[in-house]
């Protein structure tokens, strides 16, 4: 190969990931963005949820609840707890003596949290963390646990929960992915905003 051809070939190969740089990383990304935002601009801006000017957060992550009038989300293994910069599980293995012990003491807490007899099965997801640590969903039966103590803290009938737990409740994607779910965030809210 001579100097000339070898020029020529430098010369096409930069002139192709010039145009493969601005195809790849300005038109594309632009066109998505564009589309993202047209078609679907709640979900392409993260899913927040506004209310009265403030943004109370995101119905695709969960947040930490605390007290006795709010239904509690999944425990988090997220940095420090719900710390979306820090996404992730425990990675503990099933035989791990410390996630044995974690989950004992949560278990421990919930019945206790919720004043539920010894014999009561406590539904997994309200004891373990999610992969990512911020699933914002619980199961419909941890919510069911979770609304008499909810509902004594607010001065509701437990009807008036379990309604609003209903209302909540998301079926299966596309009627057969996944299980039934409660967003934590969404119920609390519609909560605070009831008389």
């Amino acid at each position: 190969m001579n100097m000339r051809s070898l020029l020529k070939e430098l010369r096409i190969s930069l002139v192709a990931i010039l145009c493969l740089a601005v195809l790849l990383c300005g038109v594309y990304p632009t066109l998505i963005w564009g589309l993202a935002q047209g078609l679907f601009p709640e979900k392409a801006n993260g899913s927040l949820i506004v209310k009265g000017g403030n943004t109370m957060g995101s119905s695709l992550l969960a947040q930490g609840f605390a007290g006795e009038k709010y239904f509690h989300p999944r425990p988090s293994a997220a940095g420090s707890g719900y710390d979306a910069a820090n996404s992730g599980g425990s990675n503990l293995g099933p035989l791990s003596k410390k996630l044995t012990d974690d989950t004992a003491q949560r278990v421990r807490d919930y019945r206790a949290d919720n004043n539920l007899a010894p014999d009561v099965r406590i539904p997994a997801d309200a004891v373990s963390a999610s992969g990512s640590g911020l699933d914002p969903h619980i199961s419909p039966e941890n919510a069911r646990l979770q609304a008499p103590r909810v509902a004594r803290a607010r001065g509701f009938s437990e009807h008036v929960v379990i309604g609003k737990i209903k209302a909540h409740t998301e079926g299966r994607t596309l009627g057969i992915f996944g299980e039934p779910r409660v967003n934590v965030l969404m119920l609390n809210l519609d909560l605070d905003e009831s008389p």
